[in-house]
């Protein structure tokens, strides 16, 4: 049975809430509908497509999330190159990446024109700015969204420092918590704070913000060395190493997000799993929490969940957009002649006494770490 104009799509209703001026046509048959918002028309199709099969969640229900949680997600995304992530046929079909914006886009969506030295070419990435372009990429079975780390307008320059905590099997987002807690330490050394959300997938996703001057030369240099110290603390916790053959059982702490062909998924994006997860902003406390009771559930958040805590607790994440924090300097030794931190060497005498040689970089890190504590005391 269609639904007719006395039955309208959920969506007008949130539109109302969210102060979005949007009014909505529809005929008996609600696979087809066109909404107008804010001036903009878009035209809804295939509303009852099923596209995540296992929990019975339709575009309609991509859609009517995406509206709900815009006034979150929104900020997070707007000004930066999009790259989306589309599952035509649900999230058991095959997806593929689109950054450049597709030729049949309404006039209104705005992109960035960027060049890519991998594909010796000007890319035109979406700019997510409104709920309008938000509404349309979810009709578009776009259910994730990539940001990048840096504003199109200054696409050199990151906002934010990215640490993606990846759990080798058997290991799961629970030793995530524990790594987490020891990044913590190290950046409260440097009087930097640090917000943590989950990946909506397996893992625990750590931000830094900035929100000043620098690099991803500079970010990346520092998130490896960050990695290689924890990696030689806790060795048979963590890695760096980005080979898979080592991950098992340990930590993947992934520092080469900080990089300007990289993106990471934004904060309150889907992700394509068997369920609607989100990659969701938690506190400090729910990481301590989920560490002491051991339950990786703990930090599983579906779509109504996020939406819930959306509206009691605000935007988590929300520090992120402004907080304004500096790297430490490595040192000049650290970035001669522009040298990256090799990966840790651990060697030894016979005897087993020598001790495991670091990195220049990673050096400069504990120096610095122990000049700031002085510092404080």
């Amino acid at each position: 049975m269609g639904w007719t104009l006395k039955r309208p799509f959920r969506i007008t209703l949130y539109f109302a809430a969210r102060a979005v001026s949007g009014t909505m046509t529809c005929g008996d048959d609600v696979s087809e509908t066109a909404i107008d918002i804010q001036g903009r028309p878009i035209k809804l199709s295939n509303l009852q497509k099923v596209l995540y099969p296992a929990a019975g969640f339709t575009k309609k229900d991509v859609i009517d999330y995406y509206v709900r949680i815009g006034p979150a997600i929104l900020p997070h995304i707007s000004g930066r190159a999009l790259t989306r992530k589309r599952y035509p046929d649900g999230v058991d079909g095959e997806p593929f990446f689109e950054k450049n914006a597709p030729q049949h886009k309404p006039d209104w969506v705005k992109t960035a024109p960027i060049w890519s030295d991998a594909s010796h070419r000007t890319v035109h990435y979406i700019l997510a700015n409104d709920m309008a372009t938000l509404v349309w990429l979810a009709n578009l079975a776009a259910l994730e969204l990539h940001p990048s780390l840096a504003l199109a307008k200054d696409i050199n320059c990151p906002t934010d420092m990215v640490f993606d905590l990846d759990p080798g099997p058997p290991a799961n987002i629970v030793q995530c918590c524990q790594v987490a807690l020891w990044l913590r330490e190290i950046f409260e050394k440097f009087g930097l704070e640090s917000f943590p959300k989950t990946s909506g997938s397996k893992g625990l996703q750590l931000y830094i913000p900035l929100n000043t001057p620098t690099t991803f030369h500079d970010t990346k240099l520092f998130s490896h060395a960050l990695a290689q110290l924890l990696e030689q603390d806790h060795p048979k916790d963590v890695v760096s190493d980005m080979k898979k053959v080592l991950r098992t059982g340990k930590v993947f702490v992934d520092w080469s997000q900080n990089d300007e062909h990289k993106t990471t998924v934004a904060v309150y994006s889907l992700r394509a799993r068997e369920n609607p997860t989100v990659s969701n902003p938690v506190t400090w406390d729910e990481v301590e929490r989920t560490l002491k009771k051991k339950d990786p559930n703990l930090l599983v958040f579906r779509s109504k969940q996020t939406i819930a805590r959306f509206e009691k607790m605000g935007d988590l994440f929300e520090p992120v957009l402004t907080l304004k924090q500096k790297l430490p300097k490595l040192g000049a030794a650290a970035l001669a002649g522009g040298e990256r931190p090799a990966p840790v060497e651990i060697a030894a005498h016979a005897d087993g006494n020598r001790p495991p040689r670091i990195s220049r970089a990673t050096k400069a890190v504990k120096r610095t770490a122990a000049r700031k504590k002085r510092s404080k005391v």
